[in-house]
């Protein structure tokens, strides 16, 4: 074997994909920190005054804005409220805030990338600012059963459309349910809920979920 093969070799292994994923991981929550700690002084909002805002621990805010912790869907919600800003902004680091147009293309696998514990989130038309529904296409970790301090809730509603594999959504007050290929779910995401893969395989839905209320 020669020393290119093996060196081939051994970046194909486990321990070189998990180093991989792992800089890459780092890499995502440092460049999502930065654009949240930019968009935050540029509300002139301190850490204190952010955590006031948002109901976050100080402590909270500090370590997603240094690149420590991945923040949940539902408080890159609350952040985005908060700074009164649609949630594009969060995402792109080249937004325009007085941008006008009103229509936005992503071709397929070209939008925004942002890993969270349990999903990988593909924010889709990122360039349209101010709108009212957030798409994402959302591939869906395995796990074991969703425990109760697990769940979210927040503001709007969201539909689902499961692309491939098998997910169990759980919506607070009903049973849970288990979706395949080609299913489609609405609910309230005043409710607390929760959404994990089944299989090994692995599962990916189009998710859009509500931005702002109606009356808003």
């Amino acid at each position: 074997m020669t020393q290119v093969e093996k060196t081939s070799r051994k970046a194909a292994t486990p321990d070189a994909a998990h180093d991989t994923w792992e800089a890459e991981r780092q890499q995502l929550r440092s460049d999502l920190g930065g654009r949240m700690k930019a968009v935050r002084q540029s509300c002139g909002y301190t850490l204190e005054v952010a955590a006031q805002r948002t109901g976050l621990a100080l402590s909270t805010i500090h370590k997603i804005e240094n690149g420590r912790v991945s923040p949940s869907y539902e408080n890159l919600v609350r952040i985005a409220r908060a700074y009164d800003i649609g949630m594009e902004r969060l995402f792109s680091s080249d937004h325009d805030a007085n941008q006008t147009t009103r229509m936005t293309i992503t071709r397929a696998g070209e939008g925004r990338k942002v890993r969270a514990k349990n999903f990988e989130y593909e924010v889709l038309c990122n360039a349209l600012a101010d709108k009212k529904i957030i798409p994402l296409v959302t591939t869906v970790k395995n796990r074991a059963a969703l425990r109760p301090e697990e769940f979210e809730s927040h503001d709007g509603e969201e539909t689902l459309f499961v692309l491939s594999g098998r997910v169990e959504l759980v919506v607070e007050h009903y049973e849970p349910v288990v979706l395949g290929s080609g299913d489609c779910a609405y609910f309230d995401s005043t409710l607390k809920h929760g959404l994990r893969a089944l299989d090994d395989t692995e599962a990916r839905v189009f998710w859009a979920c509500t931005y702002t209320d109606v009356a808003r």
